[in-house]
């Protein structure tokens, strides 16, 4: 049987998925939008008998496919319950097992700000709005996708992308299609004032450290720049933390992979992304990148806020 590629698309309501599935279906993928959950394996498993003419399907599973498991009658708070979050595991899990398929789980996270704001801008009800209130349903509903997002392979933060430049991520990692199996190591550089990634599974806080942004011939340079991370990385401290926190790192990577999960993403944020957490973050990959290699691990570095201020 031939190797079928599933990109499961999930995420919080306003976050993008369609954008995702659109852009995923301009590159090839046979793509269904909302497909029940009970009736992902048998989807997957018509696809894989159908002799290589699908080889790479994208669906898209959110809260709405919570509304079957509601009882007559249950309010919308009530509306999915355990057992679809109890399904959803059990057979993501189960599919995650089979070797003729390659499974992976797409989560899009944005921030409850951005995600108020767009529905205000479209008028659309959220499915989990109580009583009008998109902020409860929001929460409720990064409460019951949890479990899910857990599982995820990749967790893209939409907060800042508008539809092209989303569009492109999507397909800039459809196309990363070689490094599916392997563990992938994010991180990301940012700046507190501009709030936290949504995507980071742990957050590291560099504000302890000397700012450049107080020396004059500094302040207007990136951490990119020789001056800053030499000035960043002379002091003890910061020799210190780059140690623990790469020690750290090594101490955690086999412990994730053994309960399956593919991507770590650490963020590491100063005050504005421009300075420390820059420097940090680029020797942190220079540290870790031979081991990660050895070990079959893909590094990715990414500098959020690096154009702002």
């Amino acid at each position: 049987m031939n190797s079928l590629r599933v990109i499961l698309i999930s995420g919080v309501s306003g976050s993008g998925k369609t954008t995702a599935i659109k852009a995923l279906e301009d590159v090839g993928f046979y793509c269904v939008d909302n497909l029940p959950i009970l009736l992902l394996p048998k989807f997957i498993e018509l696809c894989a008998q159908s002799a290589g003419k699908i080889s790479k399907v994208a669906v898209v599973e959110d809260i709405r496919g919570a509304a079957s498991y509601s009882a007559p009658g249950e309010s919308k708070e009530n509306q999915g319950g355990k057992d679809f979050i109890e399904d959803s595991r059990r057979i993501l899990q189960e599919l995650q097992k089979e070797d003729s398929i390659v499974i992976e789980i797409l989560f899009l996270e944005s921030s409850d700000t951005v995600l108020m704001r767009r529905y205000s801008e479209t008028r659309r009800q959220h499915p989990l709005a109580l009583e009008g209130s998109i902020r409860e349903g929001i929460r409720l509903e990064r409460e019951r996708l949890q479990a899910i997002r857990d599982m995820a392979t990749r967790i893209i933060d939409t907060t800042l992308f508008n539809v092209h430049q989303l569009k492109d991520e999507i397909q800039r990692y459809a196309l990363e299609g070689s490094a599916l199996r392997k563990m992938t190591v994010t991180l990301i550089s940012f700046g507190f004032s501009f709030g936290i990634p949504y995507e980071a599974d742990l957050l590291m806080d560099v504000r302890f450290l000397p700012n450049p942004y107080f020396v004059e011939e500094l302040k207007r340079l990136k951490g990119e720049d020789p001056r800053v991370s030499g000035y960043v990385l002379q002091w003890e401290e910061a020799q210190e933390f780059l140690r623990r926190i790469h020690d750290f790192i090594g101490f955690l990577l086999p412990l994730y992979e053994r309960e399956g999960k593919m991507q770590l993403t650490i963020g590491i944020g100063c005050t504005g992304g421009r300075h420390r957490s820059i420097a940090i973050v680029n020797r942190l990959s220079m540290m870790l990148r031979e081991e990660l290699t050895r070990r079959g691990a893909v590094l990715h570095v990414r500098h959020r806020d690096i154009e702002k201020g």
